[in-house]
């Protein structure tokens, strides 16, 4: 099981947490969205029992237990293209996503 960041995830994210004392990103899914699950992504501010922490490239990913099974193998990426700056996922479980990629379905 892991969730993985690439370089460019990781120094945004590393970037974000300087700036606050927490446990790391914290990377959960809820059953919304125009697909079927919608990616959270938020700030660490503690570890539950039954996260799972990962290390990627210095960056401590925080994951609780209900989404590990719909996320687990996901890369989080970091994309500018024109203006817009935003994290993408690749996410080895979904069958299909929205057309912003924010939702995926199982």
């Amino acid at each position: 099981m892991a969730i993985e960041l690439t370089e460019a995830a990781a120094t945004q994210v590393g970037g974000y947490l300087k700036q606050r004392d927490v446990e790391g990103l914290r990377l959960s899914v809820k059953a919304t969205g125009c697909a079927g699950y919608e990616y959270i992504v938020g700030y660490a501010e503690s570890i539950d029992d039954g996260d799972q922490v990962f290390e990627t490239k210095g960056i401590p990913v925080v994951v609780d237990a209900k989404s590990l099974p719909l996320i687990d193998g996901t890369v989080m990426d970091y994309v500018t293209s024109g203006i817009s700056k935003t994290f993408k996922f690749t996410n080895p479980n979904a069958a299909g996503e929205c057309g912003c990629g924010e939702s995926f379905n199982i």
